[in-house]
């Protein structure tokens, strides 16, 4: 997934500052034992936690948002980053602290981290009990109850068919208005500065009518929105007999029924015309036409798409082995405005500083900023991750504070376009979901519109997860505020 952790800097609505983590929310219905769970970097480990409670329920945990209270804390990790995993081990050593007191606690690392470290997090630093990776959650009570018993508990096997299909998750920390469905897992990408086709294994997509299914139940227990998370959604495809793209594209003619992202686009926003479909992360190489019609066809389809570009250099991209380059990228865009209009959000991801790229090669990428004009990004400078095709085949050659300073090029730029995406909105009438108080004011509402803006307006009488008509009167580069227009 693309959507990065705290460090990287973000152009966002005020009102939804990027957090590195979430906690468990506080659940007690008077099971025996407790549950705490942080979460780190994208959406899918998020939404991977709601799963590890769903499963950690059904054996008798509730959870609780005080690690001073859980008989097992579980850490669901991030390696997209090094400062990501220096942040998981200062947080493990102060979970080691309060088990001193209480040497009962149990205490596990999930996801990416846990699947890249393995034995090196049981055996050689001795800071946890049981490593579990994103595959192998179905195993946890069973290896919490070897934690329990004395015994290290490690499980990190990968799957190629693991989807958690039938697992019902706990919303964690929910508004009650928005939720995640995950629709598939791994990827087949090889993008050599990415972890993930390491960690998370190969891709897989979960079953359609699953996923519809989750939908049409979040809707009737009040959820307005859901988000539809892979690696690469594009790539989706699906039959009753192979949920692997890979072999399911040398037998596909042999398959009567083949659903692929166009169609699971058009089957979820069937659930209900009040139900908003969002997904991410959609890949330039896979995003068709099809999947463009299937959202101008539908308005509870949001008319937004994060499509990273990670660089504007088509050399550079060719070293990340992006698959696509940058005539490619703007086509896609050009495509996108053509089908979906100007006024479709568009957000990125961007690397400063990848191995041997120049100062020309960096402006390519301030440059399609330019054409392309985001409303937000996620930037970040190049951070080289043991394994990766990067770190087998290419120098990390460019100094930090170059890293640094390209970066901050970035920055400044996207906030510039930020402003300008923004200003153009002031003076339009736009419907807006509500979902919860401003956190500057208890007469504000936060809301968001179909572009994945945040919209700051007054209280009124309204509801959570109502929908309302507004007008944009004032922005900032970050944040749109509107008065509420009566019908």
């Amino acid at each position: 997934m693309e959507n990065i952790i705290k460090d990287i800097d973000i152009i966002r609505g005020e009102e939804e500052t990027s957090s590195a983590f979430k906690v468990t929310a506080e659940e007690n219905t008077g099971k025996a034992k407790r549950l705490y769970i942080e979460s780190y970097g994208c959406q899918m480990n998020f939404s991977d936690s709601e799963i590890v409670a769903s499963i950690m329920k059904e054996t008798g945990f509730d959870t609780t948002s005080d690690f001073n209270n859980a008989d097992v804390i579980l850490l669901n990790t991030c390696s997209i980053r090094e400062k990501a995993e220096q942040t998981v081990r200062k947080r493990l050593s102060q979970f080691n602290q309060v088990k001193k007191a209480n040497p009962e606690l149990k205490i596990g690392v999930l996801g990416c981290m846990a699947e890249r470290l393995k034995e090196k997090l049981l055996e050689e630093e001795k800071l946890v009990d049981l490593v579990v990776g994103p595959d192998a959650y179905r195993d946890l009570p069973n290896l919490v109850s070897q934690a329990e018993d004395g015994q290290k508990g490690i499980n990190t096997f990968l799957s190629r068919e693991e989807t958690y299909a039938d697992i019902s998750p706990v919303r964690l920390n929910s508004n009650g208005v928005s939720a995640l469905i995950s629709i598939m897992r791994g990827c087949d990408n090889m993008c050599s500065f990415c972890v993930v086709p390491f960690t998370r294994g190969r891709e897989r997509s979960r079953d359609p009518y699953s996923i519809t299914k989750e939908a049409k139940e979040l809707f009737d227990q009040g959820y307005r929105e859901v988000t539809l998370l892979g690696q690469n959604v594009d790539s989706y495809k699906w039959s009753s007999e192979e949920n692997n793209k890979a072999r399911l594209n040398k037998k596909e003619t042999e398959v009567a029924e083949v659903v692929y992202f166009s169609d699971l686009l058009e089957m979820v926003a069937n659930v209900d015309p009040k139900l908003r479909v969002r997904f991410s992360t959609s890949h330039p190489k896979d995003i068709t036409d099809k999947v463009l019609e299937t959202m101008k066809r539908y308005d509870n389809i949001c008319k937004y798409i994060h499509l990273p570009v990670q660089s504007g250099n088509s050399r550079v991209l060719k070293m990340m082995n992006r698959t696509y380059n940058r005539e490619w990228y703007l086509d896609r865009i050009k495509k996108i405005r053509e089908i979906l209009g100007e006024n479709c959000g568009i957000s990125s991801d961007m690397i400063a500083g990848f191995c041997s790229e120049t100062e020309q090669e960096h402006q390519d990428t301030l440059s399609i900023m330019d054409i392309v004009q985001y409303d937000f990004s996620y930037m970040f400078y190049y951070s080289e991750r043991p394994g990766t095709l990067a770190e087998k085949k290419y120098k990390d050659d460019i100094p930090l504070a170059v890293k640094k300073r390209r970066l901050q090029e970035i920055i400044d730029k996207q906030g510039t376009l930020s402003l300008i995406r923004h200003q153009r909105e002031v003076g339009q009438l736009q419907e807006v979901l509500v979902e919860g108080l401003s956190k500057r004011s208890n007469e504000q509402l936060k809301a968001k519109n179909s572009a994945n803006k945040v919209v700051i307006i007054p209280k009124s009488n309204l509801n959570i997860g109502d929908y309302v008509k507004v007008r944009i009167t004032d922005c900032t580069s970050a944040t749109l505020f509107g008065e509420i227009v009566n019908q």
